[in-house]
């Protein structure tokens, strides 16, 4: 049997495969003020939820906002995989949640997560 014809195919693959791209959390605070900021804040909530502590806390439970009752059950911890699926389509990750936009570039979504990562826990 010829490998040839599979390497190659594999090399093509591994070439055109995108990695996750890098987030800057700089790039990310200046998303996050221009975007974001419209509904969230980073201290105080808005109409939507503060985000100071919300890296790697679980989603729907700060005691001080109102959630969506499919958000505050959802089990769904804010890891950097769950934050890309919610910022890339909230209502696919969590049907009924109440969040009504989304963030189609993988860049800035990365560097929003960054920039969250950043964040005093």
């Amino acid at each position: 049997m010829n490998k040839f014809p599979l390497i190659i195919l594999s090399i093509a693959f591994a070439t055109t495969a995108q990695a996750d791209p890098a987030g800057d959390a700089t790039r990310g605070k200046a998303f996050y003020q221009t975007v974001c900021s419209a509904c969230h804040s980073v201290g105080y909530n808005g109409i939507g939820p503060a985000h100071k502590h919300v890296f790697g806390a679980r989603a729907g439970t700060q005691s001080d906002y109102t959630y969506s009752p499919a958000l505050a059950a959802s089990g769904v911890t804010w890891t950097e995989k769950n934050l890309d699926r919610w910022l890339t389509q909230p209502e696919a990750l969590v049907p009924g949640q109440k969040m009504g936009i989304s963030v189609p570039s993988a860049q800035d979504r990365a560097d929003v997560i960054a920039y969250l990562k950043s964040l005093p826990h």
